[in-house]
């Protein structure tokens, strides 16, 4: 069996039921995402979107072989939104290190202006997420579009540098970690975990490199 065939077929037994090992390696590559994140490195990016491919393969039963009998198509959808906003993501930080900053972004608070940008567009989101992914018949569809509609504000808050973006991470997991133990995809629920704690760790680094610049960075004098 070659490596591509093993990846694709192989299951182990957690808890009693069958898991997908691409489910596994799809959440690693999201682990390792999110710690590149953390250290504001260009390579987040790509590694989060091999994890996107694999884990949008597990979600979706009604597709491909998974062993699981609910269909989650807010959490295959949001991996194809992340792949999406990924790329953007990838753009900008990668301009930011070829015009030869230290860091491929300045984290920042988002503006009133940009908060309320978000917080709008979420509600559009989430509202539109509540039906597509209800007449798909998705598992849980009030729980799958909170998720769906918070992944998109958190990653687009990433490439951004808003450091509430942690945040908004932070209550995807909430709600994450109950509805995928409830459908039995138990490596994405305990990531969900680790994601948590992460993200608590993350926004802490993010908010104290934060003041640090701005204390660093000189006002401007006005001389008149």
């Amino acid at each position: 069996m070659n490596p591509i065939t093993w990846l694709l077929t192989s299951q182990v037994t957690i808890a009693g039921s069958a898991v997908l090992v691409r489910e596994i390696v799809g959440n690693v590559f999201g682990l390792a995402s999110a710690l590149f994140g953390m250290r504001r490195l260009v390579a987040a990016w790509p590694v989060g979107i091999v994890g996107n491919v694999l884990l949008f393969t597990v979600f979706v039963g009604g597709i491909f072989d998974t062993p699981q009998d609910k269909d989650l198509w807010g959490q295959a959808g949001r991996q194809v939104f992340f792949a999406i906003i990924s790329l953007y993501g990838w753009y900008q930080w990668y301009q930011t290190r070829h015009k030869g900053a230290a860091q491929a972004v300045q984290p920042r608070w988002a503006t009133t202006r940009e908060r309320l940008e978000l917080l709008g567009i979420g509600i559009v989101v989430y509202a539109i997420a509540y039906f597509v992914l209800k007449a798909l018949g998705s598992w849980g569809p009030q729980w799958d579009a909170w998720i769906l509609t918070g992944s998109i504000l958190a990653t687009y808050g990433m490439a951004r540098g808003f450091v509430e973006f942690w945040l908004i991470w932070v209550a995807v997991d909430v709600v994450g970690v109950p509805l995928l133990v409830q459908a039995k995809f138990y490596p994405s629920a305990t990531m969900y975990v680790v994601y948590g704690l992460f993200c608590v760790l993350g926004f802490a680094s993010w908010w104290k490199i934060q003041n640090r610049d701005r204390a660093e960075t000189p006002e401007a004098v006005v001389v008149g």
